[in-house]
């Protein structure tokens, strides 16, 4: 009987290869098979695990259900956040100590990690705007020449003349020793919004050369990078607060009305930009990989407190999955073969240069669930008709993301991430030993 056993054992190995049955007892070698589950999850932070810096109660119930006991996660997960003004390392740091458990900056997703993809700003002179260790993230980014609105303040005295205080008390002239800028980089919300609104202004409209005048005639700006467009965020405050997608309308306006010209971006990047969330499954894929985890990650569950970013996102981006779906359905090739065009709407198709620095998605689905615990306000009602939607009072997201009814509608909504995670761990039909 002993000469069979590694056959025994073999067979065992081999049972179930895609099962996801749990705590199952092998028949043969009377071991239990460890879960291996085929879906990932991304949390956002404020408003769903935090409100400022205080724990929301139901996070540490929820950390509880995802721990083994040996410290390790059950399943991938990324942490999602658009905020902006620290390291990832840093913020790693901050989840551990409050929620008790080890992440590492692999496993958290700041609204500027996507930044290390566009490599083409990298070596180029970039104006960054934001607070915190902004010169540090940007080089932490892949940026090599990096210069803050305080340095540019500090060569050009007079250009900042708001505050009656801070203007020049003698004559002074322009230093001026700073290199051309020929990027603006926008990681979050400033301190002072008279100052960056100002400077960032003055450098878009001499293109970079702050020594000029403002130029009139009809030439591109600089390109313009920018990240998080949360209008607003939640903190201990009972409503609200403002965040950095406000100061971009402020941003978006004030460059409008001195032009007469929209403002243009060459990139968004947080949630809800498609982008954010390809990176949060590229991570999730690399997570499993490590844990030697068999099962591909076919679905990505989204909990979030905004309807704005986090739902509209995971909605955006489980529909950028089905449209490559679609396209790479039998039906779909046919009709490209036959030169028909009916297949995916040619609105619908969309060219990600992005997608060139990370592996293709693998994900089939982003299930998006709202928790009632932040930005969310369950007696406000989300109107059905997009024609008939007045932008200002009430679609809070970016200028450059269309309305659209179905994109904030969650596909669930529970209280709390406790229920959030119970949900998904029944709905998967997942248990973790």
């Amino acid at each position: 009987m002993k000469r069979l056993m590694p056959l025994y054992r073999g067979l065992c190995s081999r049972a179930r290869p895609n099962s996801a049955l749990v705590g199952s007892r092998c028949g043969f070698c009377g071991t239990h098979s460890k879960p291996q589950p085929n879906f990932g999850l991304l949390f956002d932070i404020d408003g769903v695990l935090l409100r400022g810096r205080k724990l929301i109660p139901a996070a540490k119930k929820a950390f509880e259900k995802l721990v083994d006991s040996k410290g390790h996660f059950a399943v991938p997960l990324v942490f999602v956040t658009n905020a902006g003004n620290c390291l990832r390392q840093t913020k790693a740091d901050q989840l551990s100590h409050i929620l008790g458990v080890s992440i590492t900056q692999d496993q958290v997703i700041m609204s500027h990690s996507p930044l290390r993809m566009f490599k083409k700003f990298h070596d180029k002179c970039v104006l960054v705007s934001g607070q915190g260790p902004v010169l540090e993230i940007a080089k932490n980014l892949g940026f090599n020449n990096v210069i803050s609105i305080d340095m540019l303040r500090e060569s050009f005295p007079l250009l900042d003349m708001v505050d009656h205080n801070r203007r020049p008390k003698l004559p002074s002239n322009a230093v001026g020793n700073l290199p051309k800028v020929e990027a603006v980089v926008l990681f979050g919300e400033p301190i002072r919004w008279e100052t960056n609104l100002q400077l960032i202004v003055d450098v878009l409209l001499t293109h970079g050369n702050l020594s000029s005048l403002h130029q009139s005639q009809n030439v591109p700006h600089l390109p313009l990078l920018a990240c998080n467009m949360d209008l607003m965020w939640m903190a201990e405050a009972q409503s609200p607060r403002f965040g950095h997608g406000t100061f971009l309308v402020c941003l978006e306006n004030i460059y409008k009305k001195i032009t007469g010209k929209d403002l243009k971006y060459e990139a968004l990047m947080g949630k809800p930009s498609e982008l954010t969330y390809h990176f949060a499954e590229f991570l999730i894929r690399g997570q499993a990989m490590q844990r030697q985890w068999k099962r591909p990650i076919t679905s990505l569950y989204a909990i979030g407190d905004n309807l704005m970013t986090d739902i509209y996102g995971a909605n955006l981006y489980n529909r950028h999955l089905e449209i490559r779906a679609a396209r790479k359905s039998p039906k779909a090739k046919m009709a490209a073969a036959t030169g028909s065009t009916t297949t995916v709407p040619a609105e619908d198709v969309v060219d990600n240069t992005w997608e060139s620095e990370l592996a293709l998605p693998a994900a089939t689905s982003c299930k998006s669930v709202l928790v009632c615990t932040g930005v969310y306000n369950p007696t406000a009602e989300v109107p059905s008709d997009a024609s008939r939607c007045i932008k200002e009072t009430v679609f809070h997201g970016h200028r450059d993301f269309r309305f659209d009814p179905a994109l904030v509608e969650p596909g669930h909504i529970v209280q709390d991430v406790a229920e959030a995670v119970e949900l998904i761990f029944e709905k998967e039909k997942f248990a973790p030993q």
